[in-house]
């Protein structure tokens, strides 16, 4: 549009009373100022001054998506349909379905089979109008930029391949919360997969709940016993793939892990905090856990 063309189109919406002395304005100032195109959002009331102001800015509107570390692709993916809730609906099943597009992972990964972890969580000013295609693939080009150079060199001495260290870091981001204790909840991992050990984190369960539409927000029986690829209580070795969004704390955690000799963790009851006890033997864990489960029984 032309300046008088704005100007008539402000008049029509209210937003400026003063389409003449407006006009008179423009013409005087002449290249002084320059009306940006943009999407704009003005207070009521507003001067036709402060309008031109304004609009010599070009700002889009944009808004907030944040998305927490440690979701899944599931919670992701219903955050995004919320958005469009009020406009143009978007079902959660068909953002999953635009998550199975592994063609945004090329140079990323060749293992995945779909973008459960390499969605970076992160809170997103996402401009009015983005279709949810174009948010995924926002999420994922964030993924890339947040990687580190010299996370390649690292990743090569851990011998382990760039989806494997992703799903490692999916499980430390699951396990603990705290940056000072990550690398020593990596350095467990690393420890029982080196000795064959199940890892035996419940969060793969969940996911595994959740991976068949049967998660409930409790963790039952039938969860711990099932017979998944994703069941590290049962399988040797990692799942298949990320169980969450890791972020870029766990990722280093996974690539510089504590040398230690634990094989086991237990949530310290003392702090209850978040944090952990860790322990090398069998003797010392079942100590341990006594102390938690006798905990956990006075919190129910």
């Amino acid at each position: 549009m032309g300046s008088g063309q704005i100007l008539e189109k402000l008049a029509a919406e209210g937003i400026i009373q003063e389409k003449l002395a407006a006009k008179i304005y423009l013409k005087l100032a002449g290249d002084a100022i320059q009306l940006e195109a943009g999407d704009y959002r003005f207070p009521s009331p507003i001067s036709a001054l402060a309008t031109l102001k304004q609009m010599e800015n070009g700002t889009l509107r944009t808004q907030s998506l944040p998305i927490p570390e440690g979701w899944t692709r599931f919670e992701i993916a219903a955050r995004i349909a919320a958005r469009f809730a009020d406009d143009t609906p978007v079902a959660k099943a068909a953002v999953l379905d635009l998550m199975d597009n592994t063609a945004l992972l090329d140079g990323l990964s060749a293992e995945a089979d779909n973008l459960e972890g390499y969605l970076y969580p992160t809170t997103y000013a996402i401009e009015v109008g983005t279709e949810p295609a174009e948010i995924i693939e926002l999420m994922v080009g964030q993924f890339e930029a947040r990687w580190q150079p010299n996370w390649d060199s690292l990743l090569v001495r851990t011998g382990r391949s760039r989806h494997e260290l992703v799903t490692i870091a999916s499980l430390i981001e699951n396990e603990s919360k705290f940056d000072a204790e990550r690398r020593r909840v990596a350095s467990v991992i690393y420890n029982r997969l080196e000795r064959g050990i199940p890892l035996g984190i419940d969060a793969t369960n969940v996911y595994t709940a959740k991976l068949l539409g049967r998660w409930d927000g409790i963790l039952h029986k039938s969860d711990l016993e099932i017979d998944h690829p994703y069941n590290t209580r049962k399988i040797v070795g990692l799942p298949p793939g990320p169980i969450c969004s890791p972020s870029a704390s766990a990722i280093a955690a996974a690539l510089q892990p504590e040398t230690t000799d634990y094989l086991y963790y237990v949530l310290n009851v003392e702090t209850n905090d978040g944090s952990h006890h860790f322990y090398k033997t069998d003797a010392a864990f079942a100590q341990g856990k006594r102390a938690y489960q006798r905990w956990l029984a006075k919190q129910r």
